[in-house]
């Protein structure tokens, strides 16, 4: 029976060195985290992208080549908006892909620790064994009982070692195949990443083009905009803030004369609009009054952002109150468009809404926006649908705003006014966007 227990040894030793083996392939994955969400896995990966320098100059020149053509830079700047929109919901939908990876690694690392505690559990009692192997029956016959018992404990250890073995490699091989595929996703996540930087900076480039293009002298707007923030911090309501500055502010007294004279010129437009008319009518980029009524626009607008809706219209706004418009969760930095052609009446901070855009959509429609970091139009242009506004900042910027993403994710407040009277915003967007994605 001495062959047994050199036997017992040598399978304990191998199974032993297999594990080793396997073991340390653990090391080639990252710990897991479970506290990151996709954001995280958003931000860290953002850290390591930088564009070189011949490529920023590249995409500035493309720029230049459009300087002095308003029509160009702002159809420039609308695809640019949409290759940001598509690429921010690719970068989210990663992110959250990402994410379960790492649960599904987490769960699999929780498996693999209690096996190891099992297979080492073995392992001792083999160990053991092999310490104090069982008489020969020729030598000791009195003692078969004990040699019974031995044998028998080996022919039930030594398969379920190898049972445990055999889990474990299988756990490995499904963390390697996680592995692989976070990496995969990964290099997407980068080079989605990448793109929104490029077009990022497009955008800059070409709003400061613009800007250096307007025919009004900066001055005379730096005024009206000082001008419209003061009255903005004397106004108790947005009825009285929008009566107030077209009174007050001739951009805008312009701005909301360009809207009525759009309104009558669209008098005799029907009651409803084929697709095809209105995909015609944005076509057209020159165009200086909205392509269609905003009346008829239910459920062909723009969403202003991608990000998850978490208080909506109607419901306890968590002040005690009820919420006149939808909260809108972001990605950090997310870009803000235009849902519709309208004028700006309004930018900047107002009571306790943060930075924030009123645009007059025409026929007594107001939309407003905010939350945002910075806005980046000037009071009386007129926006066209996709066009960008601003963006928003690394975390929430309103004190109205109290979601459960709390101050830590960046979040939008969207309100229409029909006539000053808030309305449900539910149903007004284009079926076809895809806007509730993870932020």
């Amino acid at each position: 029976m001495r062959q047994i227990g050199k036997a017992t040894r040598l399978s304990t030793g191998i199974l032993l060195l297999s594990t080793m083996m396997l073991v340390p392939s653990l090391g080639q994955f990252n710990d897991p985290t479970t506290t990151q969400d996709a954001q995280i896995e958003l931000d860290q990966v953002k850290l390591t992208i930088e564009l070189t320098e011949e490529r920023v100059n590249e995409l500035k020149a493309q720029v230049e080549e459009l300087s002095g053509d308003r029509t160009q830079q702002t159809a420039a700047l609308i695809e640019s908006a949409q290759r940001v929109k598509l690429a921010e919901i690719e970068a989210s939908a990663i992110a959250e892909r990402l994410a379960g990876l790492r649960a599904e690694e987490e769960t699999i690392r929780a498996t693999l620790d209690d096996e190891n505690q099992e297979i080492g559990t073995l392992l001792t009692a083999l160990q053991q064994l092999g310490r104090n192997p069982p008489p020969a029956l020729i030598i000791e016959p009195g003692n078969a009982v004990n040699s019974a018992r031995a044998g028998s404990l080996l022919a039930s250890v030594l398969p379920q070692l190898a049972s445990r073995a055999d889990a474990v490699r299988l756990e490995l091989d499904a963390l390697l195949a996680i592995a692989e595929e976070a990496e995969a996703e990964q290099k997407l996540l980068v080079a989605n990443l990448t793109v929104l930087r490029e077009e990022r900076l497009r955008i800059a480039t070409l709003i400061e083009a613009r800007k250096r293009g307007l025919a009004r002298v900066n001055q005379e707007l730096d005024a009206e905009q000082r001008e419209a923030e003061l009255l903005a911090s004397r106004a108790t309501s947005l009825t009285q803030l929008i009566k107030t500055l077209e009174d007050k502010v001739q951009s805008v007294s312009d701005a909301n004369a360009e809207a009525d004279a759009a309104d009558a010129a669209q008098s005799n437009v029907g009651e409803e609009l084929e697709q095809s008319v209105i995909d015609l009518a944005l076509a057209d980029k020159s165009r200086t009054e909205p392509a269609f009524p905003f009346a008829l626009g239910k459920g062909h607008l723009t969403p202003p952002v991608v990000g998850v809706e978490v208080v909506s219209y109607g419901a306890d706004d968590r002040f005690g109150g009820t919420s006149q418009g939808a909260y809108i969760v972001t990605r950090a930095e997310a870009q803000i468009v235009a849902p519709a052609d309208g004028w700006v009446v309004y930018k900047g901070p107002y009571l306790n809404y943060g930075q924030i855009i009123i645009l007059n959509m025409g026929q007594g429609y107001h939309l407003l926006l905010a939350g945002m970091e910075s806005a980046d139009v000037a009071l009386g242009q007129f926006v066209l649908m996709g066009e960008p506004l601003g963006k928003m900042g690394e975390r929430t910027n309103s004190q109205t705003i109290a979601t459960s993403a709390g101050n830590s994710r960046p979040t939008l407040y969207i309100e229409i006014r029909n006539e000053d009277t808030p309305i449900d915003p539910t149903g007004w967007w284009d079926k076809g966007s895809r806007t509730a994605q993870n932020g």
